[in-house]
């Protein structure tokens, strides 16, 4: 990322991502805030609001995927960027990568927030490990069952692939 050239585009969307984050803090929630823009216009921003809502999932790259999806009704956003206050966590990196976003911009590491206590070294850890050594335990059960869900998917012709 050294290489890579910022424009000034680049810092203006980066600039509202953080003053997100910072409003958000006085507003009851985490210190994140997240931009998506798509062709130089913002479709939809996110803070978290984790504490706020009781929803361990509304982090601000999450709750700007949800509204930006919902504006454009697709659950792709080809062709966009996220600004993001703070590097992803695993599970909003995962979620950018499902929505199909074409860039990533961040400005606070996963160190800087694991230094404010916003420590996600543990769900990599956990990821990586055996399932019977993972801290909470994950068991393969009645497969042969589920797999009709999947039979009934590769099946269906009419099926929006995604």
């Amino acid at each position: 990322m050294e290489d890579y050239k910022f424009t000034a585009e680049d810092r203006e969307f980066m600039q509202k991502a953080i003053e997100l984050s910072i409003e958000n803090v006085a507003n009851g929630g985490g210190p994140f805030g997240a931009v998506i823009v798509r062709n130089g216009e913002i479709i939809a921003t996110g803070t978290n609001r984790v504490t706020a809502n009781n929803d361990p999932t509304a982090h601000a790259e999450v709750s700007a995927i949800r509204a930006a999806c919902a504006k454009v009704k697709n659950f792709k956003l080809e062709g966009s960027t996220c600004y993001t206050s703070c590097e992803p966590c695993p599970m909003c990196l995962s979620a950018l990568y499902w929505a199909g976003v074409e860039r990533i911009i961040y400005g606070n590491t996963k160190d800087d927030a694991k230094a404010i206590n916003f420590d996600d070294s543990f769900i990599y850890d956990e990821i990586a490990k055996p399932y019977a050594l993972r801290t909470i335990p994950c068991h393969n059960f009645m497969r042969d069952e589920a797999l009709a869900g999947f039979r009934a998917w590769s099946e269906k012709e009419d099926k929006i692939e995604y």
